[in-house]
């Protein structure tokens, strides 16, 4: 088992396409405003509080939106990720 799953996590949130779920406008996710914060973690796996922006386009303007969660990501047992749950 990894013993800091930051990288890991970190890795995993600015690539996965489930984090789209969490957008309003079908926009997409600045991936420099990802910030996050694992605020639970046993063997199957972390929950993390995260928030980011959504650049979406409004009219003829490009917009932001800030948005935030908590997710649960599933431990795949050799070191990665294999589920995603939006709490």
């Amino acid at each position: 088992m990894v013993s800091d799953w930051s990288d890991v996590v970190a890795a995993y949130l600015k690539s996965c396409r489930e984090l789209s779920q969490m957008t309003e406008y079908n926009g997409w996710i600045d991936n420099s405003t990802l910030q996050y914060q694992i605020v639970d973690e046993d063997s199957e796996g972390v929950t993390v509080e995260l928030s980011f922006e959504e650049i979406f386009t409004s009219a003829c303007c490009e917009e932001r939106a800030e948005r935030w969660g908590r997710v649960r990501l599933g431990f795949n047992g050799v070191g990665g990720i294999e589920s995603f749950r939006l709490l």
